[in-house]
């Protein structure tokens, strides 16, 4: 099958399979909401009102999914933990597809020598407890936004440069990389031209698997006080700021945990629904 084939009969099986598009659906849904939900709020992610604390949710005031104990809107704090929550996962994913695919495809095409000591590099890397490397960045550079976008990337790439390692592998003994090197073109021209573009299909798999369990580790991050600081938010602070008054104000912990758990449900969802759908035996 050609691989334009190959992709139409992919999104054939997408399309046709419910659960991915509910999911899909649901991934759409949330982040519009996230991007213009605020501003079709009167209120503010960080404004104080002292008339209604801890205000359980009702469509009889203004505040729809109620307010923390400082009197904040939670539908506004919610949908904007969740812009910067779905900013780190993809942004992050971003910085990991970079270095992961870079490093995966030069170590699956160059083989040899080359091969085992970049493979040793990331067994080392594997091996040590990464969260402390975040942890040691943060303390070291602050409490920077930008950097947890960076050091979460960082630490995520390791797993995409094995999958790209070993696609690389199996593609450098095909017929058009041959025809590549008789013709001249050099080595990193033929990774980036022509292994880089036929690892696609993994990689758009893995990436959307990625992004929830980056977010998942921002949110852990953020629950342990590590990561996004007051006056923003993002999901995780959110759950650790209900998850402290979960018997006094149960909805400050049910509106984000729930936002969260529709997230990563429905990335995984997808991301199940894509592998299915490029996996090359069923075509």
């Amino acid at each position: 099958m050609s691989e334009h084939g190959l992709w139409r009969t992919a999104l054939r099986r997408l399309c046709a399979n419910p659960a991915a598009l509910i999911a899909l659906a649901a991934i759409l849904g949330l982040t519009a909401l996230a991007i213009l939900g605020p501003t079709l709020n009167p209120n503010r992610y960080d404004t104080l009102d002292w008339a209604n604390i801890a205000m359980p949710p009702g469509l009889r005031h203004a505040h729809w999914l109620g307010t923390d104990r400082l009197g904040r809107d939670l539908f506004v704090r919610t949908m904007q933990g969740t812009r910067l929550s779905l900013a780190i996962g993809l942004i992050a994913t971003a910085v990991s597809l970079a270095v992961g695919i870079a490093y995966g495809a030069a170590a699956g095409y160059l083989g040899g020598r080359v091969d085992h000591l970049m493979m040793r590099v990331i067994e080392i890397l594997s091996g040590l407890p990464l969260i402390f490397f975040v942890i040691f960045l943060t303390v070291v550079f602050g409490r920077n936004i930008y950097l947890l976008f960076l050091a979460i990337g960082a630490i995520s790439w390791l797993n995409m440069a094995r999958i790209v390692r070993g696609q690389a592998m199996v593609i450098r003994g095909r017929e058009f990389i041959e025809a590549a090197i008789a013709s001249g073109a050099g080595s990193a021209r033929i990774i980036f031209r022509h292994v880089v573009p036929n690892v696609v299909g993994p990689v758009i798999d893995y990436a959307t698997l990625t992004v929830p369990q980056i977010i998942l580790f921002e949110s852990f991050l953020s629950f342990l006080g590590l990561g996004v600081q007051e006056p923003r938010a993002s999901l995780g602070t959110l759950i650790a700021q209900g998850a402290a008054e979960m018997e006094s104000a149960p909805w400050m912990l049910l509106v984000p945990g729930t936002v969260l758990a529709v997230l990563l449900i429905s990335f995984n969802l997808l991301g199940d629904a894509l592998r299915d759908s490029l996996d090359v035996k069923k075509s």
